[in-house]
């Protein structure tokens, strides 16, 4: 029952009497309807529709915090505040603060604000503690491998910012995005895709079956056509950004996957709603 320390995780505190319709009108999830308790999945876009950052937003006393790769801070609290205009709004890093997960129903004694990760049950919660009051059991690289067996995607590590949609990153399955809320930024672009179903890329869990994992950024291949390209590992697993079209050409013909060398298995994540290439083959 492990609790890991993320030290690649920050905070982004955003707070004051118009952070809510501040945050609703920019980010792609809901805040409006977000329960105490909860770290719904979030990005803010670029204007086409592209992931600039991800985050996991929660509410606070007086607003909400942005659970963020602790490199791209800088870089967050600026785009906000190119947004805020005569928001009534504060928009600052909060350097005091830790962030760690726990799964499978880890207990601490550490003061710590624990709130359930949205994105799936099995992630179990995220927890806030004040920095170096609290220690743990398990490390940063055994939330990555939990998280990679269960097929969840992180943006840095398993697609590029500014190059990837929140469908392609899952977000659309992760409860990242929210089709009924109204207008965001980047919008347009990403209800385009859902009404018309125009998703051809999609992250996949990979099991590399015979040799070890290659190195992100690796190619994923199947005879002659390029599949996409490897992201994160833990041991055997893997995820991988695929083209599913290519995928289901791939399987009709029988060509094995592979991934430097290496022969690959790729699937559907457990959690995952989307057609995929083996579900429309065993339907026929």
């Amino acid at each position: 029952m492990p609790i890991a320390l993320l030290p690649d995780r920050a905070v982004v505190a955003v707070s004051g009497p118009d952070a809510l319709p501040f945050l609703q009108g920019i980010l792609t999830c809901n805040v409006e309807t977000l329960p105490e308790g909860e770290a719904r999945l979030g990005a803010l876009l670029t204007p086409q529709g592209k992931i600039q950052f991800d985050f996991l937003v929660s509410r606070t006393g007086d607003g909400f915090r942005l659970d963020v790769a602790a490199e791209r801070v800088p870089d967050l609290v600026k785009r906000l505040g190119l947004y805020r205009l005569r928001a009534k709004v504060s928009i600052a890093a909060d350097p005091t603060l830790g962030v760690a997960a726990a799964w499978n129903g880890a207990e601490t004694a550490a003061e710590t604000v624990r709130v359930r990760d949205g994105r799936l049950p099995a992630l179990g919660e995220r927890l806030y503690f004040s920095k170096g009051a609290f220690s743990a059991d398990a490390t940063e690289d055994a939330y990555h491998a939990h998280r990679i067996c269960l097929g969840v995607p992180e943006g840095g590590r398993d697609y590029a910012f500014g190059d990837a949609f929140p469908h392609e990153a899952l977000m659309d399955q992760l409860g990242g995005v929210d089709f009924k809320k109204g207008c965001y930024v980047g919008q347009e672009v990403v209800s385009r895709m859902q009404h018309r179903g125009t998703a051809r890329t999609r992250i996949l869990p990979i099991v590399y079956r015979d040799g070890p994992a290659p190195e992100p950024g690796t190619e994923v291949t199947a005879g002659a056509r390029s599949l996409g390209v490897a992201g994160s590992r833990a041991g055997e697993r893997g995820l991988a950004t695929i083209r599913l079209d290519r995928l289901g050409d791939a399987l009709a013909a029988g060509e094995p996957v592979r991934a430097g060398g290496t022969v690959a298995a790729l699937a559907k994540p457990d959690f995952a709603t989307f057609a995929f290439p083996a579900d429309t083959a065993a339907a026929g």
